[in-house]
């Protein structure tokens, strides 16, 4: 019986011989005593969605402008398929971009909207409709063709922005903020069409977005920005389990952080968070000294909560219920310890019943196992 081929994983980060489709080399972007971007290096790979995730004013919309041509580095190199891209304008770059207003023509039909920058270009008749028609397939607007803007909804302008965008068959698309005029729903629906669009062309697309869970969705790798600098540059289960800093566990999700300091013991760091407390118990690849600030990031849905102490719990804590948040499929606990530290811990409602488990001013135990938690420098 023939056996199934094992699926390749895509990762070419991760190949040393792989030679990155785009190269930011110790780029430094100043807009008079401003420094947006700070001396930043940065590989993103063909065929990759790569997102750059950060707070308003971190500079990952400068990153962006650069590669489109609006903006041009202060100092050090971009690199495209190897060449250097500051003298190269806008227009004869191989990259498009999509602005989250779509900037769509209202006066031509979807057809023409797509058909713009192949008509500019001077493309052949039958190419060009061969084109176009390709386009509105992949986009699922074949029976919107002769709509204008106006007449179809916001997400299927977005598809229309996005396929006039991908007509050129650009090496890169770059999106702003391409959902952020949509409702919470579609958002969604439209972040897998976007995934899907993205698999089937092969176009490497860079997405500039503030919203953690879109990033984490769509990305192969997000880029968490702060004050123009990286500050970690990962897959998103790994930005998610792994955080290297303190600032990338607050930033992305939900999570509990205590203060303490370290008390190294063979494979397990204690930490020493709370005077006459039992320590934390974790393990870490890092090593810390005896006494020395640490702090332990641990995520709600890690926390288990019951009434009473688990038996087998590695770590464990008594507090009171102080607030409960329901969000229909998860509900999230406030538990206020003896020592003032509130700590969060979340369930699954897998069953529809008609009373929780625990309420307000409960008395719970808190617990998670010696692994769940993470300890970082600062």
């Amino acid at each position: 019986m023939a056996q199934p081929m094992a699926q390749t994983v895509f990762a070419p980060w991760d190949d040393p011989d792989e030679t990155p489709l785009i190269r930011f080399e110790n780029v430094t972007k100043r807009f008079g005593d401003f420094t947006a971007i700070d001396d930043l290096s940065l590989d993103i790979y063909a065929r990759e969605f790569f997102a750059l995730l950060g707070p308003s004013g971190c500079g990952k919309t400068t990153m962006m402008r650069m590669l489109a041509g609006f903006e041009t580095p202060t100092s050090g190199t971009i690199r495209l398929a190897g060449q250097d891209i500051a003298p190269v304008p806008p227009n004869k770059r191989a990259v498009n971009m999509m602005f989250q207003s779509y900037a769509l023509f209202p006066h031509l039909s979807v057809w023409d909207n797509i058909a713009f920058g192949l008509r500019r270009e001077g493309m052949d008749k039958d190419a060009l409709n061969d084109r176009v028609e390709e386009m509105l397939r992949l986009t699922r607007l074949g029976k919107f063709a002769k709509r204008k803007p106006h007449q179809i909804s916001g997400g299927q302008r977005q598809r229309v922005a996005l396929a006039r965008s991908l007509a050129k068959a650009p090496k890169l698309l770059l999106l702003d903020e391409p959902l952020g005029a949509l409702d919470a729903k579609l958002r969604e629906d439209t972040q897998f069409e976007l995934m899907d669009i993205q698999e089937k062309t092969g176009t490497t697309f860079v997405i500039v977005t503030h919203d953690q869970e879109e990033a984490m969705t769509v990305a192969s790798r997000v880029a968490v920005m702060d004050e123009g600098r990286l500050v970690q540059v990962a897959t998103p289960d790994r930005i998610y389990e792994t955080p290297e800093t303190v600032y990338v566990a607050d930033f992305i999700g939900d999570v509990n952080i205590i203060e303490g300091t370290a008390a190294p013991d063979g494979d397990q760091t204690h930490v020493i968070w709370a005077e006459g407390h039992d320590p934390i118990i974790g393990s870490t690849d890092r090593a810390f000294e005896r006494g020395q600030q640490v702090f332990y990031a641990i995520r709600p849905e890690k926390v288990a909560i019951s009434a009473n102490r688990p038996e087998d719990a590695v770590n464990a804590v008594k507090g009171k219920i102080l607030d409960i948040a329901y969000l229909g499929n998860l509900s999230t606990y406030h538990v206020e310890l003896p020592t003032g530290h509130i700590i969060k811990a979340q369930t699954a409602n897998t069953r529809r019943i008609a009373r929780r488990a625990y309420t307000w001013e409960d008395e719970v135990w808190l617990s998670w196992t010696g692994t769940a938690g993470i300890l970082l420098e600062s």
